[in-house]
């Protein structure tokens, strides 16, 4: 079985947010909504996780930019904002999609996401990996 099929039917049967397999081996799994778990992946693991297959349940721009950044081969979505689908679109990820939305919106869903909103003022990665670390210092501290 194909990594990015192992990673599908994790995310499904196990009901995960997001699953990341390498050469048959799962090397991360998580429960957790937003960018977290992704963001948790690259920052610890982002050699290990490079020509990867994630599956995940929404994928905005800042996922996408760190699936890039983290040079993973394959990414299956179930919803994908259009921004992420730029930056896809000009890399070597391999990425499929049930659903196709404007932008990822907030959780109680009267706005965007605040980390899309986030990774539309900058393309730099290295930003993108600060503004995401210091949102998510800020909700420890709620």
């Amino acid at each position: 079985m194909k990594d990015i099929d192992i990673a599908k039917e994790l995310l499904e049967e196990e009901q995960l947010t997001l699953a990341i397999v390498k050469n048959g081996k799962i090397i991360f799994t998580s429960k957790e909504k937003g960018i977290k778990p992704l963001f948790t992946a690259v920052s610890e693991l982002k050699e290990e996780i490079r020509d990867s297959s994630i599956a995940d349940r929404v994928t905005g721009k800042a996922a996408a930019m760190l699936c890039v950044y983290a040079e993973i081969k394959e990414l299956c979505t179930k919803v994908l904002s259009e921004n992420a689908v730029e930056v896809l679109s000009d890399s070597s990820v391999v990425y499929e999609f049930e659903k196709s939305t404007p932008h990822i919106k907030n959780r109680d869903r009267t706005g965007m996401c605040p980390i899309e909103t986030l990774s539309l003022k900058s393309n730099n990665i290295q930003e993108l990996l600060l503004n995401i670390s210091n949102f998510l210092e800020g909700i420890k501290k709620e």
